[in-house]
C-alpha cells in the first residue's frame, strides 16, 4: 500500500493505527531493557561492544536494537518503511520488509531505541525511546517533515512511574503515566513553564563531554550575566541540569522543569579544528526526532539563529538546537545567546 496523498503531498495513512503499533514497539523495547537491567550487572551492561555512526555502542544498546528490528519487521508488513537508526549497518538505514525497493516504501521512521544510554546503564537517570515518522516523498525527509512523534520513558529500576508522550502534527501534545506496579495508565497534562525570566530557574548549555566545555561554559556564563547581572555573594541566580538525553531535555521543557536548553556543540567544531582537536560526540537527527511533541505543547524549538532546525533524517548529521519554554523566555534569552556566541567566536548564520 502507498501513502495517502493530500493537497501538500503524501500524508500518513491511518495514523492512529500506526501510533498504536509504534506504542507497542516502544513498550516492548522498554520492557526488554528493564528486564536486562534487573538481571544483568551494571558493568556488563556498560561494556563497550562497538562504535556506530560516530557513537559508542554499549551492551545495553544491543538489547533495544534486537527488539526494534524484530518488531519493525512486523509493522512493515502493513506500512512498508525506511527505518533509520543506529545499529543498521554503515548507513544506518534498513528498507522493510526485506526485499522492498526504497521507492516503494510508504513512510520513513527514525528511531533512537535508547536516548540516554549512559545515564540508564549506570542507573543514574531514566532514558527515552524516541521515534519520528514522516511520509516518504521520494527523497530523504527533513526533521521538519516529521508528522507523528512518540517518546517513551525507560525508568530506573527503583522508579515505578514512567511517562509516554506523543503527537500528530496539528493535534496537540498528549501524554500518560504508566505505573509499573499496577499496570495503570493515567493521563498526564503537559505544562511548559510560563515564567518570563531565567532567574531562579533551570536552563543552560549542554556540555556533557570533555573537549568543548570551556567555550560552552563561557557562553552560558555570559548569557546569565547579560540577563541577571554578575554573581552575588550567597545567591544562586539560576541553575543547570546536564541531562545526557535530548529526549530527556525536551521532557524537562515540556513538564515545566526547565526554562531553556541549548545544545550547540557543533558550533564549537571550527574552533576546535583550528587547534587540531576533534569535536567528539554531538546531537544527531534521531536525538531530536520528537521535537514535534514539544512544539505542539507550545515549546519553541529552533536553531541558534532563531530559524527552524534543519537536518535530514539520518544518523550522521550534526544538529544544534535551542528550546525555550515560551515566547517570553525566547525574547529574553535568544538575543543574549546570539551575542554571547558571537563574542566567543562561534558563527551561527543569519538570524531572523
Amino acid at each position: 500500500m502507498r501513502a495517502e496523498v493530500g493537497a501538500d503531498g503524501p500524508t500518513l495513512r491511518n495514523p492512529a493505527a500506526l501510533l498504536a503499533r509504534l506504542r507497542d514497539i516502544h513498550d516492548g523495547i522498554r520492557d526488554a531493557v528493564l528486564a536486562a537491567c534487573e538481571t544483568t550487572a551494571l558493568d556488563r551492561l556498560a561494556a563497550v561492544v562497538g562504535h556506530d555512526a560516530g557513537d559508542t555502542v554499549f551492551a545495553i544498546d544491543r538489547v533495544s536494537e534486537a527488539v526494534l528490528l524484530d518488531r519493525f519487521e512486523s509493522l512493515a508488513e502493513d506500512w512498508p518503511c525506511l527505518l533509520v537508526a543506529e545499529g543498521l549497518g554503515s548507513d544506518g538505514r534498513a528498507v522493510l520488509p526485506a526485499g522492498t525497493a526504497v521507492d516503494d516504501v510508504e513512510i520513513v521512521v527514525i528511531v533512537d531505541p535508547i536516548d540516554g544510554t549512559r545515564g540508564l546503564m549506570y542507573q543514574k537517570r531514566p532514558a527515552w525511546i524516541l521515534t519520528g515518522v514522516a511520509p516518504y516523498r521520494g527523497r530523504t525527509p527533513m526533521l521538519a517533515e516529521i508528522t507523528l512523534a512518540l517518546q517513551t520513558e525507560i525508568p530506573l529500576l527503583k522508579q515505578h512511574l514512567a511517562d509516554t508522550l506523543w503527537t500528530q502534527a496539528g493535534g496537540g501534545a498528549h501524554a500518560e503515566r504508566w505505573n509499573r506496579l499496577t499496570g495503570a495508565r493515567t493521563p498526564l497534562h503537559l505544562h511548559p513553564s510560563q515564567a518570563t525570566t531565567i532567574a531562579q530557574g533551570f536552563g543552560g548549555l549542554a556540555r556533557f563531554f570533555p573537549g568543548a566545555r570551556t567555550e560552552l561554559s563561557a557562553v552560558d556564563d555570559e548569557v546569565a550575566a547579560q540577563l541577571l547581572g554578575p554573581p552575588r555573594a550567597g545567591v544562586a541566580l539560576t541553575y543547570e541540569d546536564q541531562y545526557i538525553s535530548t529526549g530527556g531535555q525536551l521532557y524537562e521543557l515540556l513538564v515545566g522543569h526547565d526554562r531553556w536548553i541549548a545544545d550547540l556543540r557543533p558550533l564549537v567544531e571550527p574552533l576546535l579544528a583550528a587547534r587540531g582537536q576533534a569535536l567528539g560526540l554531538c546531537c544527531h537527527p534521531y536525538d531530536l526526532c520528537t521535537a514535534l511533541i514539544a512544539r505542539e505543547a507550545g515549546v519553541i524549538v529552533e536553531d541558534a539563529a532563531g530559524n527552524p532546525v534543519s537536518a535530514p533524517l539520518d544518523v550522521f548529521s550534526p544538529v544544534s538546537w535551542v528550546g525555550y519554554a515560551n515566547a517570553a523566555i525566547r525574547a529574553a534569552v535568544g538575543p543574549a545567546l546570539r551575542a554571547a556566541l558571537a563574542a566567543n567566536g562561534m558563527k551561527i548564520g543569519d538570524s531572523r
